[in-house]
């Protein structure tokens, strides 16, 4: 027992001296050396990053806002006197010119009272160019030819006015347009005032959209807006009238844009969709897939500087175009990373690689 209690000792003993042996007296190989050299250590354990080049710019963006066409101008032809309507010389769909006559009333001795009043004209003026011989021969005093030449012109008067209230009884358009409604039928006694034909004038025709207090800046007249209707066509056209007064109610600018229509085929009332371009601002174009969130929460891009370390950028979405977004808050020249910035953090240090993603951006 004692033996065998000594050889266990003894082959404890060597395999404590066999372990410390490995600190007391390291062994390292020239190839692990090589392996564990620093620089080439570190540039293994580099995260490789694909970035792009991304500029500051001018752009311009666009908003979008929902409205309407609305005719240039519209009115309804009234009666401007009482009669019986005798003629109505327009339909629905009828295009007049301005001074057409669109509806006749009856006479009501209009005609006989310009009659009357072309007579009553007609004796004072023979009687001013009878007295008037008189008067240059001292026959009669001047002054009587004051009291001729105030009769001969009341006469005058008298028949312009019979003349316009003749004319009232023919209602004319007072401009070129479309006839879209006729609520009038022949026979029908009508007042002064009484509704007869509506025109509409659809060249040019205005676009109509209401914008909020926010996005007015920017809008100037004279720019120029795109505007595509619910039917699938786009028209151009310029913004003709911006609002300085607000709605009262929705706290919205009145702007209207002018469009070409001299075929007409812009309807009245239709609902479209505005275009407008805003004054240009300094914006960058990146990836969307390049947005991301920091650990804060905050809406921005992670770019590597010039000595590869990676940063976090705060930035604004300035207009969403599909696949790219225009955002500020970068400076003007910046690597953006487009692929791994979900997998890097701030203040690492990364091999950064411009990819084919940052070229295709870079060339659009």
């Amino acid at each position: 027992m004692k033996a065998s209690r000594v050889v266990a000792i003894g082959l404890v003993a060597a395999a404590g001296l066999w372990v410390a042996s490995g600190y007391l007296f390291p062994h390292h190989p020239n190839e692990s050396q090589a392996a564990v050299r620093p620089g080439e250590a570190a540039k293994e354990k580099l995260f490789r990053v694909g970035v792009m080049d991304a500029k500051r710019e001018p752009h311009g963006r666009t908003i979008t806002l929902s409205g309407r066409t609305e005719a240039f101008q519209k009115v309804m032809a009234t009666a401007r006197s009482n009669g019986i309507l005798t003629d109505l010389k327009v339909r629905r769909g009828d295009e007049v010119k301005a001074g057409d006559i669109l509806a006749v009333l009856s006479d009501e001795a209009r005609e006989a009272q310009v009659m009357q009043a072309e007579a009553i004209l007609t004796q004072r003026m023979a009687e001013l160019d009878a007295k008037r011989r008189l008067i240059e021969v001292s026959a009669l005093p001047r002054l009587e030819m004051v009291n001729l030449e105030s009769q001969a012109k009341a006469a005058q008067a008298g028949l312009a006015a019979a003349q316009a209230e003749r004319d009232r009884g023919m209602v004319r358009a007072p401009w070129s347009g479309i006839v879209t409604d006729v609520p009038a039928e022949i026979g029908q006694t009508l007042s002064s005032g009484k509704e007869i034909a509506q025109i509409v004038s659809l060249d040019p025709m205005l676009a109509v959209v209401e914008v909020a207090e926010r996005k007015l800046a920017g809008i100037k007249v004279g720019d120029p807006a795109k505007v595509r209707l619910v039917t699938g066509d786009v028209a151009k056209g310029k913004i003709r009238f911006v609002s300085k007064s607000a709605s009262p109610t929705t706290r919205t600018y009145r702007v209207e844009v002018e469009l070409a229509n001299p075929d007409h085929t812009i309807p009245d009332g239709i609902t479209a969709e505005v275009g407008i371009k805003l004054s240009p601002t300094p914006s960058t174009r990146v990836p969307r897939s390049a947005l991301t969130f920091s650990s804060a929460g905050d809406l921005g891009v992670r770019v590597v500087n010039a000595g590869g370390v990676v940063a976090f950028v705060p930035v604004t979405i300035a207009e969403d175009d599909q696949a790219f977004m225009w955002v500020a808050g970068l400076p003007d020249t910046a690597q953006v990373i487009v692929q791994g910035q979900d997998f890097v953090r701030e203040g690492q240090k990364v091999d950064a690689v411009n990819t084919a993603e940052g070229a295709l951006a870079a060339a659009n």
